[in-house]
């Protein structure tokens, strides 16, 4: 080994954060998959009616629409924590 760990390898982290934003999509389709088919689906048959096909599309937009919600407010607060902290920082 040439003493360099496997952290200092940009490509690596690189590899690593990808694959890491591939499991959090992961997730995030499994658990919008098992929202919607618990709210949606009553009992699976080999064709889906107009009102279950209604119901999931605004299951998935109404779970897309919270996440990026929830995603915006946090960043919110997140630069307002790095604004107050440079605040105090300049008295």
């Amino acid at each position: 080994m040439d003493g360099k760990g496997a952290a200092a390898d940009p490509q690596l982290q690189h590899f690593i954060e990808i694959e890491s934003q591939k499991q959090r999509f992961q997730q995030l389709v499994h658990q919008l998959t098992e929202v919607c088919w618990d709210k949606c689906i009553d009992k699976p048959g080999p064709k889906m009616d107009s009102r279950t096909e209604v119901c999931l599309v605004n299951c998935v937009e109404r779970f897309i629409d919270t996440s990026q919600f929830i995603l915006n407010r946090l960043d919110s607060l997140e630069q307002r924590s790095r604004g107050s902290g440079s605040e105090r920082m300049l008295d």
